[in-house]
C-alpha cells in the first residue's frame, strides 16, 4: 500500500487535449499567442532550474529568504494543521514551512504532472515518515474539491506564478481560492514587485541565453506532441516591460516570413517577417494592488513580508 494518497481529477487525455485547444486557439487569433505552461516538459523544467540559478533570476533566492526568515511567523499566524499547495512541482520551498507546522499535520501538494507529485511525496516522506500526503493530479486554476484534512488549513500559492496569469484570470483564480476557505483557512501568495525596469528585463533576458532556450521549448513541445514542424532556429526570445500593463511580457519574433504545419491539427499557420507571439505574461505588483485584487476576491491582506531588498513578497489573506 502506497504511504501517501494520490487522487486523479484529470482524465488521462486532459493534458493532450488542453494543448491541442491552446495551440488552436493561439495560433489562429491575432496577436499570436501560447500559453506558458507548456514550457514545462521535462528539458523545460531542467531549463527553468538552470534559470533560477542565474545572477540574473532574483526572484526564487527572494522568495526563499522571506520563506527561511518567516516560516516561523507564518505557522504561528496561521495555526495551520495542513498545507495546500498549488502548482507544487518539486514541493522544495514548502519543505520550509512543513518544518515549522505542528506535528501531526498534513500536506495537499496539488499539480498536473503526476510524476512531480509522486517525486516529491516519496522525498518528503523520507525525510519526514509521519508526514500525511494526499497528493492531487488536478489543474489549480479550475475548482477544487480538497481531500478531509486538518484545519485549519494554508493554502499556498507560491513562486510569482499568479503573475502568468491575466488580470480576468487572476481574478477567477482569487475567486475559487477563497471558495475553498472555511473560516480559521488563509491564503500564503508569492508576488514579484515592480521594480526598475533594466533589472526586470534582465531576469527575464539572461546573458547567458537560457531564458531563450526556455522560451523556445514550447516549439519544440509542439512539434513533438502536436507533429508540427516549426524550427526554434526561426524565431528570436524578445523580453520586453509592458508599463501600462506592469508585466514582462516574452515573445518569439519570426526571423523570415515562414510557414509551420501542424499535422495533428490539420493546421498551416503563417508568420510574418518580424511578426511576434507571445508565450508569457509575468505580471508584477505592489502592495496596494494585492491588497486590491485580493479584496475583490472577499480577502483580507493580513501579512505582508519582503525580502530585505524589497524585491519580493509574501502576503498572507484570510476570507472576509
Amino acid at each position: 500500500m502506497s504511504p501517501y494518497q494520490l487522487t486523479r481529477t484529470l482524465p488521462e487525455d486532459a493534458t493532450d487535449a488542453a494543448l491541442r485547444a491552446d495551440v488552436l486557439h493561439g495560433l489562429t487569433r491575432t496577436p499570436k499567442s501560447l500559453p506558458p505552461k507548456w514550457f514545462y516538459d521535462a528539458r523545460g523544467s531542467e531549463l527553468f532550474e538552470e534559470i533560477t540559478t542565474l545572477d540574473e533570476y532574483y526572484p526564487t533566492r527572494a522568495e526563499r529568504e522571506i520563506l527561511l526568515a518567516r516560516a516561523p511567523e507564518i505557522a504561528a499566524a496561521t495555526g495551520a494543521r495542513t498545507l495546500v499547495e498549488l502548482g507544487s512541482g518539486s514541493s522544495e520551498k514548502t519543505r520550509h514551512l512543513l518544518d515549522e507546522l505542528p506535528v501531526p499535520h498534513a500536506y495537499v501538494p496539488v499539480d498536473v504532472s503526476e510524476s512531480a507529485l509522486v517525486g516529491a511525496a516519496e522525498s518528503l516522506l523520507v525525510e519526514r515518515p509521519g508526514l500525511q500526503v494526499h497528493a492531487l493530479i488536478a489543474d489549480f486554476t479550475k475548482e477544487l474539491e480538497l481531500p478531509d484534512t486538518p484545519g485549519p488549513r494554508l493554502v499556498a500559492f507560491l513562486g510569482g506564478t499568479i503573475g502568468n496569469l491575466l488580470p480576468d484570470e487572476r481574478a477567477d483564480f482569487l475567486a475559487s481560492v477563497r471558495a475553498m476557505l472555511v473560516p480559521g483557512d488563509a491564503l500564503l501568495l508569492g508576488t514579484d514587485l515592480v521594480k526598475d525596469e533594466s533589472v526586470l528585463v534582465r531576469a527575464y533576458d539572461d546573458a547567458s541565453g537560457v531564458t531563450a532556450a526556455f522560451n523556445k521549448n514550447v516549439l519544440a513541445v509542439v512539434d513533438r506532441e502536436l507533429g508540427a514542424d516549426f524550427d526554434p532556429a526561426d524565431f528570436d526570445h524578445v523580453a520586453l516591460w509592458n508599463s501600462d500593463q506592469r508585466w514582462i511580457e516574452m515573445r518569439l519574433r519570426a526571423r523570415r516570413a515562414l510557414t509551420v504545419k501542424i499535422r495533428e491539427l490539420d493546421l498551416v499557420v503563417a508568420f510574418e517577417a518580424g511578426e511576434e507571439m507571445r508565450t508569457e505574461v509575468s505580471a508584477k505588483f505592489t502592495e496596494d494592488s494585492v491588497r486590491t485584487e485580493l479584496a475583490g476576491a472577499g480577502m483580507e491582506l493580513a501579512h505582508w513580508w519582503t525580502d530585505e531588498a524589497e524585491r519580493f513578497a509574501l502576503s498572507l489573506a484570510t476570507a472576509v
